[in-house]
Order: structure tokens, then sequence, then C-alpha cells
């Protein structure tokens, strides 16, 4: 081959690549790298939104893409904002700055601590009455705000039902159901919430068993196919009262982080500095003092 033809040759491979790399959404150098890049994979049918279990189970991303991930999480019964008001749930443009803005700190501060990846944060009360869920649920609507991340509420405190309050669908199978029977798939009990990008998973109702199926190899297996579905995801798990539980210091072990909240008038210095004294000192990520 004499060299123009070998230069004409490498000329139409370097375009061949070109158009392939531009198929595949990726920026031009011309651009700057300034564009979104589109839908990844543009030659694939964009998955259609149903329930939030089938679209996770029919659409298993096998190449992370954050548009697929939260497209998926789909929210039929969204909540209006009076309704959102009603419940006590932060939510955009709600009156109540200096709430949204101490949800918006705790927010920030997790995150950096964990870094750009996702991960699972442990919410318990020190109180001897749970009363954790509204907050924790706040928390994780806190980081469903943000449009490029996703957050997943995981109810693991079967003794108080109060989650079912705070979605905008019936509830029923949850975390002890799934680790209780072998059969039950993540899609069983998996729900969405009323809130934009955010999901939850409730307790289920197997209360008597579970401290033997939080210890179990089943429920750990449940967590890290949790972690592992989609890392844009931030997992808040509400634990049971921290102080007054077992399950509490069970879970802790599937939590990169855990945040304890302190009722007012309920809880003494002492009692504090006992429960961190139980914690493992590198998941302690904080206090949040409570009317």
């Amino acid at each position: 081959m004499d060299d123009n033809k070998l230069y004409n040759a490498l000329l139409k491979s370097q375009e061949e690549q070109r158009q392939l790399a531009l198929k595949q959404g990726e920026a031009k150098p011309e651009d700057g790298f300034r564009k979104e890049r589109p839908f990844a994979g543009s030659g694939r049918q964009r998955p259609e939104l149903g329930s939030v279990g089938a679209a996770h189970e029919e659409h298993p991303p096998t190449v992370y893409d954050a548009s697929v991930s939260l497209g998926l999480i789909a929210n039929p019964h969204p909540w209006t904002r009076e309704q959102l008001r009603e419940r006590k749930i932060i939510h955009p443009g709600m009156a109540d700055k200096e709430v949204m803005d101490a949800y918006r700190e705790l927010r920030i501060q997790l995150r950096n601590r964990a870094g750009e990846a996702g991960f699972t944060v442990m919410f318990s009360s020190l109180g001897g009455q749970g009363g954790s869920m509204l907050t924790a649920f706040n928390l994780a609507a806190s980081f469903a705000m943000d449009a490029h991340t996703a957050a997943l509420l995981v109810d693991c405190d079967p003794y108080h039902q109060d989650l079912s309050g705070l979605v905008s669908v019936r509830l029923e199978a949850g975390v002890t159901d799934y680790v209780a029977d072998s059969a039950r798939t993540v899609r069983d009990i998996l729900y969405p919430s009323g809130v934009d990008r955010l999901s939850v998973i409730p307790a289920g109702t197997q209360a008597s068993s579970a401290v033997e199926l939080f210890s179990s190899v089943r429920m750990r297996e449940l967590m890290n196919e949790l972690k592992g579905r989609y890392p844009d995801r931030c997992i808040i798990v509400n634990a049971p009262p921290f102080r007054s539980s077992t399950e509490a210091r069970i879970l802790e072990r599937f939590c990169d982080q855990v945040v304890l909240s302190v009722p007012f008038g309920e809880v003494s210095g002492e009692d504090i500095t006992d429960a961190l004294d139980t914690l493992d000192a590198d998941k302690f990520a904080g206090l949040v003092f409570q009317e």
C-alpha cells in the first residue's frame, strides 16, 4: 500500500471512530464539553414508566446511567403541596425556610462525609417511644430534591407503623416479610412515596421475630442488593429506638453512617454518652435535636 492509500485509510478509520463515538453520546471536542450528554445508548428504546417494582425488574441496568436509573423511579400518585404541608413533609418552596435549611445542612454534611458515591445512613431515636419516622422521611426527601440523586427510605421499625401516613399508596409486604419468605423479590416490597425520586420499603408484618430476621444472611443480602442496584441512590434506614432495642445495633452493621435524634426533655447527657460508646466511632455522623 502506497503512502496516499495508507493516509486515506487512516482518515477513514478515524472518521468511523468519531461517528461511533457520537452515536454513543460522547461530547465532541469542538463543543468544549459544555453540552449535556444525550440518553446513553440512544439506540435503545427508553423504558416505559410503570410501577416502581416492575420497572426495576424489567429493565435492570447493565451499564450504569443516571438518566435510566432516575427515570425508573415512578411516582404515580404525587402529593400536592397542600398534602405535603399537612403531613409536615418538606418540599421546594415551603414557607418554613428554617426547617428546609436544617435538612439541607444535614444533607450536605452527610454527603461531604460520604463523597460522591451512594451511601447508607441509619437514623434512630435515643428516646424510648420511636418517633423518628417523620425526620427520617424528610431526610430522604431532602436527598430526593436533588434532580441528580435518588433516595430510598427503608423502614426497619416494625413496632411503629408511621410510614403508612406519609406515602400516597397502600403499603403491604415489607422488609421482614421479604426476609422471612425466600420467594419474595425486591419488586414485591418497593413502593413509590408520593415524592419525586423517593421510593420506600415498609418494615413489614413480622414484628415478633425482627431480631432474628435482621440477623439473617438474607437480610444482609437484601441490603447489599439495595446498595448495589443504583450507585446514585442514598439509602436512609429508619431503625427502632437505639437505646431500647437490639434491632438498631444489628442494623448499624449494614450502614455507612449513623445519625441519632435526641427528643427534647427525654434524654440526658449521660444517656447520649452511653449510646455513643456503643457506636462505631467512624460511622457516627451526628445528633439531631428535636423539639
